[in-house]
């Protein structure tokens, strides 16, 4: 049977994912992380990017990717056009500049959504996790190993977990939103 601490440790792993998913996505700053999706193929597989080159941000509009071995320069150029991230890099040789465009209205609003789907996506997590413990407690009052009023309480706080969780995923949302739009 789940405990509480499960179940809270399901949940928080569950907002640290829509953390991390949210900050792929692009705002007007550069920042390395809109480049996590980026794959490379490098070395006979497909490899993260940050695996092969160090990324940089030196100004607020620009990237800055260095490999970690010159020959595969061409390799990640072709990786961050294939992202489909919107991106134009440039490749000097040495070193792969991918100047971050200002983003238009309509841009921005499309990622509000894709915002969305994704806190979406979390509060689905939430209610899995909610809906698991649930089921263990109702289970465990049924082949009475715990008490009705035991079995009561844990599922409010069960409820009082998922509550404070999703208000997380609204207040990263709320964040985020205000970030992408503005200007």
């Amino acid at each position: 049977m789940p405990t509480l601490g499960d179940i809270e440790a399901m949940m928080s792993e569950a907002a640290e994912a829509v953390r991390r998913e949210f900050s792929t996505v692009r705002t007007g700053k550069a920042t390395p992380a809109l480049l996590d999706s980026v794959r490379v193929d490098a070395y006979g597989s497909s490899m993260p990017l940050n695996q092969v080159a160090s990324i940089g941000s030196p100004e607020a509009a620009l990237l800055v990717i260095t490999p970690f071995d010159k020959t595969i320069i061409t390799e990640i150029e072709r990786g961050i056009q294939q992202a489909d991230l919107g991106l134009n890099p440039a490749n000097d040789g040495n070193v792969v500049r991918v100047p971050i465009p200002p983003l238009n209205e309509e841009r921005r609003r499309e990622f509000v959504k894709v915002l969305h789907k994704m806190a979406e996506e979390g509060r689905i997590s939430m209610r899995h996790a909610r809906h698991r413990g649930n089921d263990e407690v109702k289970a465990a009052i049924k082949a009475h190993e715990l008490g009705e009023d035991e079995g009561r309480r844990q599922l409010d706080e069960i409820q009082a977990l998922t509550d404070r969780f999703i208000k997380k995923i609204e207040e990263l949302l709320e964040a985020k939103e205000k970030e992408v739009l503005e200007i």
